[in-house]
């Protein structure tokens, strides 16, 4: 049996230990934080997320090919911009990289729910996930994702961090990037997508991997009909083209 001044240092060193631990995680994470002020001026040509990709093949016995093309931020259409911004993260250029607003939503929707139901990532996440983090979600990953973000938004202008995010995000089995994604999928240069194309591209976002935007299935056309209603209530597109494009996702 231990005695009760045996006890009581026990408790004492249990309680260091408790208050210690989220300090010393911090601080470790802090510490093997990525540098990313290289990013200012080079184009990365390969991401965590892409390697997890190819690993996550060859455990699965098979092999994949990274589709990715760079095109710079001008080039993009203002409208594929819009629809993505809009979709993913209304308040991008206002917030510090972290929309304090959506993660409180995602948090009690994942309360309610008993899961990670909701996603709640700024754009800038995003990118910090796919940059140097793993698809998996835990905590700890999630901690580090908040504290690169910052570093990024602190490093980088708004138009950057969404130049990168636009060529490195996911859109496909192998494919990354909206050039790579247009060019897969339609057979065109991303300056050449239909306002159509964009609002199919924009709608893959959440599901690359198992959703073709060339398709007609019940959530792909939800998507891209909510989509088509974001841009419409922010007034990038306006009511007859509205009317002429939602009718094609019923």
């Amino acid at each position: 049996m231990v005695k009760p001044t045996k006890r009581r240092r026990l408790w004492r060193w249990l309680l260091l230990i408790a208050l210690l631990t989220p300090a010393a995680i911090t601080a470790y994470i802090l510490l093997t934080l990525p540098d990313v002020s290289g990013l200012l001026t080079k184009n990365p040509t390969s991401t965590a997320f892409m390697r997890s990709r190819q690993e996550q093949a060859r455990r699965q016995g098979r092999a994949i090919t990274i589709r990715e093309e760079w095109v710079d931020f001008a080039r993009i259409p203002a409208l594929l911009k819009e629809a993505v911004r809009i979709t993913e993260d209304a308040s991008f250029y206002w917030h510090k990289g972290i929309d304090f607003d959506e993660i409180k939503e995602s948090l009690k929707r994942d309360l309610r729910e008993k899961r990670f139901a909701r996603g709640g990532s700024t754009i800038t996440q995003q990118l910090a996930k796919n940059l140097f983090l793993s698809p998996g979600k835990n905590p700890l990953r999630k901690v580090r994702e908040y504290f690169i973000a910052r570093r990024l938004e602190k490093a980088l202008s708004k138009d950057r961090i969404f130049t990168l995010y636009l060529n490195l995000i996911e859109l496909g089995s192998g494919i990354f990037g909206v050039q790579a994604a247009s060019r897969h999928y339609f057979d065109k240069d991303v300056t050449e997508l239909s306002p159509e194309e964009i609002v199919r591209l924009t709608a893959v976002i959440p599901r690359p991997v198992t959703t073709d935007p060339r398709g007609s299935t019940k959530w792909l056309n939800w998507r891209c009909r909510m989509i088509l209603e974001k841009l419409r209530l922010f007034k990038k597109i306006g009511e007859d083209e509205y009317q002429s494009l939602v009718g094609k996702f019923q």
